[in-house]
């Protein structure tokens, strides 16, 4: 019995958005185009949404996406997601050698569905799913479960399938991650912290998505363990003519110099790894928001990235999924 239990091929698998494949016109438009047909990305039908997207936004938006891109691209490394997601996973591995781990992308290259099938090849038996976003929602989450489901439907073998699918209440992240808040505040000493999550539009919400619940745990989780920092939670990202969640980052961060708040410390706890979002939106475009509208001095907290402390949590996530 314990040789049996010893045979056991355990593999984990890592899940990011997705990245171009380049910050080039063409790259940006083909990746765009795959993460906007997402039903669980646009919940619209799709009689009415995809002559939006083919005639209305991909013949514009990848070529001003792409210079948007262009401008956080490492000539070393990339993509940053893409770069940060390798090191998650390589650095995983280094701390599990029984196991495999890979990662794949829901939009670009590795793609869910090729890396399950290496995992399939190399007869892996209990297989551990990390979608790397600390909060469930539909948008996210629900569409990699999608993918899962897709793969193992009338699949002859299934392994043991561990799914994690939010871990914003995990002891581990909310602590590795509220002291490296406390480190930056007591260098820095903003007179607010700002916490920016990626919005969701409100009929989401509406229909069952507990996103914005679980973003205002995270909030609270870790404003108890930062012994009464003054702070503000707001969701970025607006995409598209719907109501989203409020408060919204870039109206609060152009409002907040007004109110007397000069010097604000910005944390996206929604993203585990330096993306678009953190390094052009809110470390360039709400920036910019902040200072010429009377703001003194603004500071990004990095995401998680490739932390020690990050491969912690993710090592705790496998070893107690």
């Amino acid at each position: 019995m314990l040789e049996e239990v010893m045979d056991v091929k355990k593999g984990v698998l890592l899940i990011n958005l997705g990245t171009p494949k380049t910050p080039t016109e063409k790259d940006v438009r083909a990746y765009l185009k795959k993460f906007l047909s997402d039903p669980r990305v646009i919940d619209m039908p799709r009689w009415k949404w995809k002559p939006i997207l083919n005639l209305m936004i991909l013949p514009h938006r990848p070529a001003k996406s792409a210079k948007l891109y262009q401008q956080i691209w490492s000539d070393e490394h990339g993509s940053p997601l893409q770069y940060y997601t390798e090191r998650q996973t390589k650095l995983l591995q280094e701390r599990l050698p029984d196991y495999i781990v890979k990662y794949a992308m829901s939009y670009s290259a590795p793609f869910i569905a090729d890396v399950l099938e290496l995992f399939e090849v190399a007869g892996i038996d209990s297989l551990t799913i990390i979608p790397l976003y600390p909060q469930y929602s539909t948008t996210t989450v629900g569409s990699v479960v999608d993918d899962i489901n897709q793969f193992y439907y009338k699949r002859a073998r299934i392994p043991a399938l561990h799914i994690i699918t939010d871990f914003c209440d995990s002891e581990a992240y909310i602590r590795v991650l509220s002291e490296k808040i406390k480190r930056e505040y007591n260098k820095f000493k903003p007179d607010k912290v700002l916490f920016s999550y990626h919005g969701i539009p409100v009929s989401y919400v509406a229909k069952g998505d507990p996103y914005r619940a679980r973003c205002d745990l995270t909030t609270k989780l870790l404003t108890q363990r930062l012994e009464g920092v003054p702070y503000l939670q707001t969701f970025q990202s607006r995409f598209g003519p719907d109501e989203w969640l409020t408060p919204s980052t870039d109206t609060t961060l152009k409002e907040l110099p007004a109110l007397g708040v000069k010097r604000v410390l910005v944390v996206s706890p929604s993203f585990v790894s330096d993306c678009l979002e953190t390094l052009h939106e809110l470390d360039i475009e709400n920036r910019d928001y902040f200072l010429n509208n009377g703001g003194g001095e603004f500071r990004m907290l990095p995401a998680l990235n490739d932390d020690a402390g990050f491969i912690d949590v993710l090592q705790r996530l496998v070893e107690q999924g």
